[in-house]
């Protein structure tokens, strides 16, 4: 691994809309330094090196000689093939989710790191969302979690099911939150205007008895990223989408009992703590967590085995949504 006292060389492969904010964030990180960038497009990849002042390579082996560490953020299909590319050429990897377009794919890339001894990362940002971060200290093993994904239509990312494009999201943050394996998935979704399931909703139960349900859409009015966890310790509700959030729990010493906690109301028998952020973009926090693992500064958050777990669930989910339409339609 590079030792820690060296800046890292570091590029990002595919600058769509994406990879472009990577390349623009990397550029400013203490600790690298921005090689430049690969896009399989060489006109997009010149316009942005020449909008963020970077070097564009035509050539991807080119730039990978160059670098350490790379970014990884063309489209799902092709992540196994630039992955297991960068890998070969000893270059420590962070993958955009999903990790891969199959598990097969994702075990390829996971086999490669271990043989070469290098590290990869899932993209999954949300985990650096700055709501989560401030909620860390009142997470204490979640019985039931609920979340809601909600976006208007757009075209981008409508070639996959609503699962991969937004639900996987939850599904990782969820099984990084809840910290238990997973008993049995069951999910249910319908296409509205594409082939593929537009509006999803999974149930997963964890050993243990915890249980998650998660809905996705992408046929929205209006926009929404939130999630509520239900612990014995309390209440946690977050808005990912605005980085805030709140924790309710039982004031110590209040009771049902209390006559001046009754006619208080729930305030009198709650505190309400405000969870608010430090304002770090979350994209910023994932760039600056990955490159502080390649110096050997901390640990990788989001783990390639991570992104496995997160895509392995998620299947499932497309597998019974697909089953519910298909069932659907032949009724």
């Amino acid at each position: 691994m590079t030792g820690a006292r060296s800046a890292i060389p570091v590029g990002v492969i595919g600058v769509g809309s994406l990879g472009f904010h990577h390349a623009r964030l990397l550029a400013g990180i203490p600790g690298c330094t921005m090689v430049g960038i690969h896009d399989a497009d060489p006109e997009r990849g010149r316009k942005v090196a020449d909008e963020l002042g970077l070097n564009h390579f035509e050539d991807l082996d080119s730039l990978l000689r160059q670098i350490d560490a790379a970014i990884i953020a063309v489209t799902t299909t092709e992540h196994a093939r630039v992955a297991i590319a960068a890998l070969e050429a000893n270059v420590h990897v962070l993958i955009e989710k999903p990790i891969a377009a199959t598990l097969d794919e994702a075990d390829a890339i996971l086999a490669k790191a271990a043989e070469k001894g290098l590290l990869v990362a899932t993209g999954h940002v949300e985990r650096f969302n700055q709501a989560l971060r401030a909620c860390e200290p009142y997470l204490d093993a979640a019985r039931f979690i609920e979340s809601h994904r909600l976006s208007p239509f757009g075209t981008r990312g409508t070639d996959v099911a609503v699962v991969l494009d937004l639900m996987i999201h939850d599904i990782d943050l969820i099984l990084g939150l809840a910290q238990r394996p997973v008993d049995s998935v069951d999910a249910v979704g319908i296409p509205v205007l594409t082939p593929s399931v537009d509006i999803a909703n999974a149930r997963i139960k964890f050993v243990g008895g915890a249980v998650a349900n998660i809905t996705a859409s992408r046929v929205s009015r209006e926009r929404m990223r939130k999630i509520r966890l239900f612990q014995e310790s309390g209440y946690i509700s977050l808005d990912l989408a605005a980085g805030t959030g709140e924790f309710l729990r039982l004031r110590p010493g209040a009771t049902l009992a209390s006559p001046e906690a009754l006619q208080a109301g729930i305030a009198g028998l709650v505190d309400r703590i405000e969870l608010i952020g430090d304002g770090k973009e979350p994209l910023l926090a994932e760039l600056e967590s990955f490159v502080a693992a390649v110096r050997g500064e901390g640990r990788v958050v989001v783990s390639g085995d991570d992104g496995r777990r997160a895509l392995e669930v998620a299947l499932q989910i497309v597998e019974k949504t697909d089953s519910h339409v298909t069932h659907t339609r032949t009724a």
